[in-house]
């Protein structure tokens, strides 16, 4: 950084990198406890992201933010999500109002675009600078905790910042994460996902009309998200050999999955493809070897992402970014208290995020494919795993004792069809040393 550009240097309390959900959340509350906050989003609002499939858990923030009237005037209801079942209707319901703990009874589902933009000038009107088209491009620590960092923007300018801590909301980009040489692949899963939004599918009946809609297929698994508007969020996470195998066009390729699965397929057959436009994304499951460090810490996917299956996504940005936020207030009052917190924050996040792997990494076996399509609520686990769905994983006891004895439970099934399970097992390990080059694919339009 050159001398001139560090005499110019904008002076400030946080720099929060990235303007999606947990940026945003990071940045209001952040500016509300009376920091001086920028917050830097490269592309500008609104612009597409897929996780449109929220979780009740989410509602209690969005309160404490102040945007539950907001989101509510976005989304679509979402009561419950449900899993194709041998029933006479075909699917088992998971109604988020039988969850045993203190998670709402219901979600929402929003289009990404209105959502992030919402909750971004939200930050803005708590106090934020909140910026859009500036790119952070580099960050250099100096002393015990302030950092430098380069800034350009989408109109040629460049600029440099001197912030007394660095929030990492980036998403997949996990900038710091990359900078640092702390994020690792994860060698349990991985996955790619084709997706597209349609017009006219046909929706659930009844109550369950905003269920999320979960289907299983030999390579991996599929949604359905009702979105505003009658439009139908429709995609396939795979595994990376399967997502290998596609030629030709990418809408003819999401069609032929769409197919694999007969249940899901009646219900889009007749709908139109907006656009014809589908997109691809890969490699979905990283996380990074350290959360913060002196005058930083990552939030959200810039941390570690799964899996999209259990809508996990949203949530565990916003929550781990209420988390870091007072954590970083905190430090910035009692420096000497800083490394103790975050690695209370870390131990924390990595708790929740395990007890949504288990089931993740499971989801396309034998035994949990049995357990989600004839649920039993012997012993309440049925409910136990309600509570999950609901993202109710950290602060609950109940329900953590319900989900150990899930996992109990579980183990002695995976006795019973011991080698359908291993063959599983070595599978899906297989599958995640493979490779899917990631990013989103140019659209693809007829």
């Amino acid at each position: 950084m050159a001398d001139q550009a560090e005499m110019a240097a904008e002076l400030c309390d946080v720099v929060v990198i990235g303007g999606g959900p947990g940026g945003s959340t990071a940045a209001a509350l952040l500016a509300r406890h009376g920091y001086k906050v920028i917050a830097l989003e490269k592309a500008r609002h609104p612009r597409f992201h897929i996780g449109e499939s929220l979780l009740p858990m989410n509602l209690p923030v969005f309160e404490r933010l102040g945007v539950l009237d907001k989101v509510r005037a976005l989304g679509v209801f979402k009561p419950g999500a449900d899993f194709e079942a041998d029933n006479e209707r075909g699917y088992n319901t998971y109604a988020f109002a039988r969850a045993i703990g203190q998670s709402p009874p219901h979600a929402y589902q929003v289009w990404r675009q209105d959502f992030d933009k919402m909750l971004y000038d939200h930050a803005r009107d708590c106090g934020a600078d909140a910026r859009e088209g500036h790119e952070v491009v580099q960050v250099e620590q100096r002393g015990s905790r302030e950092s430098w960092l380069d800034v350009k923007t989408d109109d040629g300018r460049s600029y440099c910042i001197q912030a007394r801590y660095v929030v990492d909301a980036s998403g997949r980009d996990a900038f710091l994460s990359a900078k640092r040489k702390l994020r690792r692949r994860n060698d349990q899963h991985q996955s790619a996902a084709i997706f597209g939004h349609y017009r006219g599918a046909e929706p659930r009946a009844g109550e369950d009309a905003g269920n999320i809609s979960i289907y299983r297929f030999e390579h991996g698994w599929m949604w359905m998200i009702p979105l505003p508007d009658g439009v139908m969020s429709v995609g396939a996470v795979c595994r990376p050999d399967y997502l290998k195998q596609r030629k030709g066009r990418t809408v003819e390729f999401l069609l032929d999955t769409l197919k694999l699965s007969p249940a899901l397929w009646r219900r889009v057959e007749h709908a139109e493809l907006i656009d014809n436009e589908v997109r691809v994304t890969g490699n979905y499951s990283y996380d990074s070897m350290q959360m913060g460090g002196p005058g930083w810490v990552l939030v959200g996917d810039a941390f570690a992402f799964l899996d999209p299956v259990f809508s996990s996504g949203v949530y565990l940005a916003m929550s781990g970014a209420e988390q870091a936020a007072a954590v970083v207030d905190q430090s910035l009052r009692e420096p000497q208290r800083e490394m103790a917190l975050l690695r209370k924050l870390e131990k924390r996040q990595r708790a929740g995020m395990g007890r949504f792997a288990f089931f993740i990494y499971r989801f396309n076996g034998p035994v949990m494919q049995q357990m989600f399509r004839q649920p039993r609520n012997t012993w309440q686990l049925e409910q136990g795993v309600i509570s999950m769905l609901a993202g109710d994983l950290f602060d609950t006891p109940r329900v953590l004792r319900k989900l150990g004895l899930f996992k109990l439970v579980y183990a002695v099934s995976v006795l019973r069809d011991w080698r359908r399970s291993r063959a599983e097992h070595k599978y899906r390990l297989a599958q995640a040393r493979a490779q899917f080059l990631g990013g989103n694919t140019p659209l693809d339009k007829v």
